[in-house]
């Protein structure tokens, strides 16, 4: 990217991650209570349903990053697509509790979507405005979760709880055909063959395990994201719950709906100004390991409020520092680990660093119902300890690792 210009590539992925995200983002708020409401499951079994789609992801993440390298980043973004907006679909038409599960394994397995728009960023971008341009990607999750929910919210309380599936149905289906017609292959015939020739590639498995001089730095970079994504799970997957037990407690159904629909949407208002604003200038005077730090202490402050605050205008704080550290810490860390390995790796590392966050969400979403039953703080509390052990971590890691401090934007 020339300085002073955004890359038009850039822009027409982005602009797909976003309507991708605003689609997904709708059935956020809903899914948890649709699932309580009509289907009458437990706490345990509700944070089990996001815990499918996740295990689904962790087991294919490395195999669509490593088709992409392989085939394209087109046709595996397409193919992706198509299993969102089929699992959607089923959603809204349920006719048990199995078909809930049967269709978030469907969305997981073939939902490769942000992996590969990684992977294309990647592709486009220099090493030194990685930082900036991934943090691109949270933006437009940001601009994604500022309208979602709250949307998604709006239409079950207003037309019942299944018209948010069918909507983000539309827009995943739109997603396809923008995908199709007004997105550039990035890699080319030539890369693409060689990547194939190289068959299992070197990330496999093995190799993590093998020896490597980078597979030390990126295991621990993948530790690091584990931890990181611990408190995401947990708050994700009983945010409703928690919203309608304490923080909309007494309210009507249709108020409860709209205000948490409204709470995650402060979550895409502070992510748009993290990403287009505040990580690129604090990405000029911190390095990369400097900026996860950051990020996770302010993750923990915002878990710590969640545990504290039982009123919806004070929970808006918790949104606030939660995702501002997220926006602050997920993009130097992936940029660190697309840094330690070859340019024709770059999808298969992504795809690790997805499976990596996915393995923490499967295991932190699987539990969070327990916590939640326990008391429906606990899972905060919880996600406020995992936050503040990433900070002791990633400190731990930079006076180790024997990689030099690469600097997350450079003028």
């Amino acid at each position: 990217m020339k300085s002073g210009k955004i890359d038009r590539r850039l822009l027409t992925i982005l602009l797909v991650v976003f309507v991708q995200m605003l689609g997904a983002s709708l059935i956020f708020p809903v899914l948890p209570l649709y699932a309580q409401r009509e289907f009458h499951l437990s706490a345990e079994l509700i944070t089990l349903l996001a815990s499918s789609f996740f295990a689904a992801q962790f087991l294919s993440g490395p195999y669509v990053g490593r088709l992409s390298d392989n085939y394209g980043r087109i046709p595996v973004l397409i193919v992706s697509q198509v299993g969102t907006v089929i699992s959607f679909v089923i959603l809204a038409f349920a006719p048990s509790f199995g078909w809930l599960f049967f269709a978030r394994v469907l969305d997981g397995i073939t939902g490769g979507n942000i992996i590969v728009a990684q992977a294309y960023i990647t592709d486009i971008t220099p090493q030194e405005k990685r930082t900036e341009s991934l943090g691109y990607i949270l933006a437009a999750f940001g601009l994604g979760f500022m309208f979602g929910p709250a949307l998604g919210g709006a239409l079950a309380a207003a037309y019942g709880p299944t018209v948010p599936f069918l909507v983000a149905a539309v827009a995943a289906g739109a997603v396809v055909l923008f995908t199709w017609y007004a997105l550039d292959e990035t890699l080319s015939a030539e890369e693409r063959r060689r990547a194939r020739a190289r068959r299992a590639g070197s990330l496999s498995l093995g190799s993590l395990f093998g020896g490597a001089p980078w597979a030390l730095p990126l295991l621990a970079i993948l530790l690091i994201a584990f931890l990181g994504q611990f408190a995401l799970g947990l708050l994700q997957s009983t945010f409703a719950l928690f919203g309608e037990a304490v923080l909309f407690k007494g309210q009507s159904r249709e108020i409860t709906d709209v205000g948490i629909g409204l709470l995650l949407s402060v979550v895409g208002v502070s992510q748009l100004f993290t990403q287009t604003y505040l990580l690129r200038r604090l990405a000029r005077r911190f390095d990369e390991g400097q900026l996860v730090v950051l990020g996770s202490g302010l993750r923990t402050i915002g878990m710590m409020i969640y545990a504290l605050v039982t009123t919806p205008w004070l929970g808006a704080f918790g949104s606030l520092f939660f995702a501002v550290g997220y926006g602050l810490s997920s993009p130097p860390l992936q940029s660190m680990s697309t840094s330690l390995v070859a340019d024709q790796d770059r999808g298969s590392v992504l795809g690790w660093f997805q499976s990596s966050i996915n393995l923490s969400t499967i295991i932190s979403t699987a539990i969070a119902g327990v916590l939640f039953a326990r008391a429906p703080t606990v899972p905060f509390w919880i996600g406020a300890a995992t936050s503040f052990l990433v900070v002791a971590a990633m400190i731990g890691i930079m006076r180790w690792m024997p990689t030099k401090s690469v600097r997350a934007s450079e003028a």
